[in-house]
């Protein structure tokens, strides 16, 4: 999900009244529901950031250690900036506590992770130990709903100065994340029995993915083998509707496996779920693209980000 999501959800948390466990609990809990995003420095390394998004720092042994290091360093702020004065209230202003910031920073780094893994771009929770991806294609990575029923729940709770506001808020998210998981479920069930009963076989691969701000229709994508299909579920009225136009893979291309061997190419296969290749006559050669089918068209993320290019040589002769 995106950071204000994140963000929104560490405050709830805060708000529900586990912000009252130990000093900065608040800000605890909302620096640990982005930390695992740290991984945005990828962002300097000149790879492409896909391949190393939501990996280290999202995998099982950073849940472990990630909000061991922001508890440390908390308590090194709280050392150096201590509470002053005889008039301290114990409820508005508790003592930093080390159980209580750790378990807070565990609440949000954990809840951090698990928000990710409801996206298409999907999460690599075993690193470093196995580097395969996981998708739950329930929410788009940004989602307005989430914004408005936590963050609403946020700004009550604060106004009057109760728990009860973002308590009802984290209630209202959960249930509406459990109904998209089964509506995310029950679309991809009917869609893959649908391609059944034509085609005679399953498809390769399937996605049927959510879309900005409507939950109640779902991108679809089809690996067919040498070709992608795609088109869009609805449940109101309740259908699904492929294009006409397919896409070609262009995988077993000879350019395509000169291609791969850039370093480039090698680490945005790393991330991609659904490649395909695109070809482009340049001086001395082709330029061979590939991107990802989750992110094409006009619902996706596009840019140079999700795709990556390397110009193949004409070979002599050829």
């Amino acid at each position: 999900m995106d950071n204000l999501c994140h963000t929104l959800v560490g405050a709830a948390f805060g708000e529900a009244g586990l912000k009252r466990r130990t000093r900065f609990g608040s800000v605890t809990l909302m620096v640990a529901s982005n930390l695992p995003d740290i991984d945005v420095l990828a962002f300097a390394s000149g790879m492409p950031v896909v391949a190393l998004r939501r990996g280290w720092t999202h995998g099982v042994v950073a849940q472990l250690l990630l909000p061991v290091v922001l508890t440390a360093i908390v308590l090194a702020v709280d050392r150096r900036w201590p509470l002053k004065g005889p008039a301290r209230d114990s409820v508005t202003d508790p003592p930093a506590r080390a159980g209580g910031l750790l378990l807070l920073s565990y609440i949000g780094v954990v809840t951090h992770v698990l928000m990710d893994l409801l996206n298409t771009y999907g999460v690599r929770l075993l690193m470093p130990l196995e580097r395969r991806w996981f998708y739950g294609d329930v929410l788009f990575i940004v989602d307005p709903w989430l914004w408005l029923s936590l963050g609403l729940g946020v700004w009550v709770a604060r106004r009057r100065r109760s728990p009860a506001a973002a308590r009802v808020a984290l209630v209202v998210a959960a249930v509406y994340v459990i109904a998209m998981t089964a509506s995310a479920r029950a679309a991809r069930e009917e869609i893959v029995s649908r391609w059944q009963q034509v085609q005679g076989r399953p498809p390769q691969a399937v996605m049927v993915g959510p879309v900005p701000v409507s939950p109640l229709v779902r991108d679809v994508i089809i690996d067919a083998g040498d070709h992608y299909e795609v088109g869009v579920f609805t449940w109101r009225p309740r259908r699904v509707q492929f294009s006409q136009t397919v896409v070609e893979k262009h995988d077993r291309d000879p350019r395509v496996v000169v291609a791969r061997d850039a370093p480039n190419i090698r680490a945005f296969l790393v991330w991609s779920r659904f490649p395909y290749w695109t070809f482009e006559p340049v001086d001395g050669g082709t330029r061979v693209t590939v991107g990802d089918m989750r992110f094409i068209g006009g619902r996706g993320l596009t840019g140079r980000t999700f795709t990556q290019s390397v110009v193949v040589a004409t070979s002599p002769g050829s």
